[in-house]
């Protein structure tokens, strides 16, 4: 498209980019004013950056919005583009709705320490995410988007964890989470929480990897939306200050007489995730740097949790699996930053195992569990990535941790036989049903999984849940939370035998 000498429109909102580009920082203003407006409104976004000529097309034609126009006089560049696409079908332009007054977020309350509640043997857990209702979906929309206050969000967010809890008293489950009901994800959600971190849709960093198309098919091909599936963008130190999920273990906590176990994402997988080069270079000079501040962040949380009460704190890395598993051509697998930078296998694992052990140094060791899966963001099983745990296990035994929750259900994990080499003071989480699979086990089906979990590790080693969660994405889940139910309910009629 050839600039032309004015707009014919008027835009609805106005920004200035000044020299930023793309990748240092552009797109995170660009969402920060496109988000709260209405479909087919127009976003005028002004520039001195020559490279956004052909950057910015690009991220229009990825994420469904349409450049109308751009102009150019000198070096200053203005771009008009109208949210979503233009045409026949296209909404009407809209005027936004009167901004509400914000409701104050309440002051947090003082920590409390709760008395721990232990975890008995053969306890039956989820593994964290819960679906969730149409409800809340989109009051965490509105809320990422700028249209509904922090005060309601919670609100709405407490009643949907009742909901959660509520199901899971039902099945009999021994120790619960709170669903995840109020992330959007069961790692990204971080960003919402942290200083100088923002959440962007997936398909606002295509433009910055080497080839867009390629990887936009690549995602297509794996099963993942990619267009609501946000992804943490760094601009700035990171610094905590406010918990990341203390306040779920407290609301949880005071809804429910059982233990709580409440999942992180661990610091592998926020470094991943988090360390981009197109993003991050202002912020932080390498990975290495970026992870020494997740490990503080984290290890400031896991004190507030355990002192909260929490009867095991779960540290999510399932990107351990995309290390081992994706290939030496480094085959595409959605379960963490993909975009980022790997250094291959065994140095990957070394950086794993000092990152986790940096993080949970000095913690009770009974109360940290690490949980690791192949992919779980589709039904799909063909898409996730398969192998034995044997090139993992002495990455994991090296792992200071209490417990180690695995996935075991699903033939891509592989013979159960090979974690006798974990250590023997470790307990051992089975999956024992696979929660992709909409069919609900029989109970002969996990009495007899149990059955050699058993043989193999002892009864009081053991702890029980399904492969992953059930909504490990909010806008993708795996099952529905009747079947998510009826799952669980049968793993603790199983266990009950034993």
């Amino acid at each position: 498209m050839e600039p032309v000498p004015a707009h014919a429109e008027t835009p609805d909102v106005s920004f200035d980019g000044g020299d930023l580009d793309c990748g240092n920082g552009l797109l995170l203003l660009i969402r920060k004013h496109i988000d709260p407006m209405a479909p087919g409104q127009l976003l005028e976004i002004r520039s001195t950056e020559i490279s956004v000529d052909e950057d910015l097309p690009a991220w229009c034609r990825l994420t469904g919005n349409d450049l109308l126009s751009w102009t150019k006089v000198g070096r200053q560049r203005s771009f008009l583009i109208t949210k979503g696409r233009r045409g026949a079908d296209a909404p009407a332009r809209a005027r936004p709705a009167p901004a509400m007054e914000p409701r104050p977020e309440p002051a947090p309350a003082p920590r409390v320490r709760r008395e721990v509640r232990p975890v008995p043997p053969l306890a039956v857990t989820g593994l964290g995410s819960w679906p969730r209702p149409r409800w809340m979906l989109d009051a965490m929309h509105a809320f990422v988007e700028g249209r509904l206050d922090e005060a309601a969000f919670q609100e709405t967010a407490s009643d949907a964890v009742r909901l959660a809890i509520a199901a899971q008293e039902r099945a009999g489950v021994t120790v619960v989470t709170d669903g995840e009901q109020r992330r959007d994800s069961y790692a990204s959600f971080v960003a919402s929480r942290l200083e100088n971190c923002q959440l962007i849709p997936l398909t606002d960093v295509l433009p910055l990897v080497d080839d867009p198309e390629e990887f936009a098919a690549e995602l297509r091909a794996l099963d993942v939306p990619a267009a609501e599936v946000r992804h943490p963008a760094v601009f700035g130190r990171l610094r905590r200050v406010r918990p990341l999920v203390a306040h779920e273990l407290d609301f949880a906590a005071s809804v429910t007489e059982r233990p709580v176990k409440v999942a992180l994402p661990g610091p592998y997988l926020l470094t991943r995730t988090m360390w981009m080069e197109c993003l991050t270079e202002n912020a932080y000079s390498s990975r290495e740097e970026i992870a020494a501040d997740i490990v503080t962040v984290l290890r400031e949380e896991i004190a507030d949790l355990l002192d909260g009460g929490a009867a095991l704190v779960q540290l999510d890395e399932p990107v351990l699996s995309e290390v081992v598993f994706s290939g030496p051509k480094s085959k595409r697998s959605f379960m963490c930053g993909a975009l980022s930078e790997s250094q291959g296998p065994e140095h990957e694992l070394g950086f794993a195992r000092d990152l986790v052990n940096a993080v949970i140094a000095g913690f009770p060791r009974e109360r940290i569990a690490l949980h690791m899966c192949r992919g779980n963001w589709t039904p799909d099983e063909s898409v996730a990535l398969a192998g034995s745990y044997a090139p993992l296990v002495e990455t994991l035994a090296a792992m200071r941790v209490g417990a180690y929750l695995l996935e075991l259900c699903t033939p891509r994990a592989g013979e159960m036989a090979v974690l006798t080499a974990l250590p023997d003071d470790a307990r051992i989480g089975v999956g024992v049903c696979n929660q992709k699979h909409p069919v609900v086990e029989t109970c002969d089906c996990v009495t007899a999984r149990i059955r050699d979990a058993v043989g193999l590790f002892g009864r009081d080693r053991l702890l029980l849940h399904p492969d992953c969660g059930f909504a490990t994405f909010a806008d993708n889940p795996l099952a529905s939370a009747a079947v998510a139910e009826a799952k669980l309910r049968v793993i603790a009629e199983a266990a009950a035998a034993f």
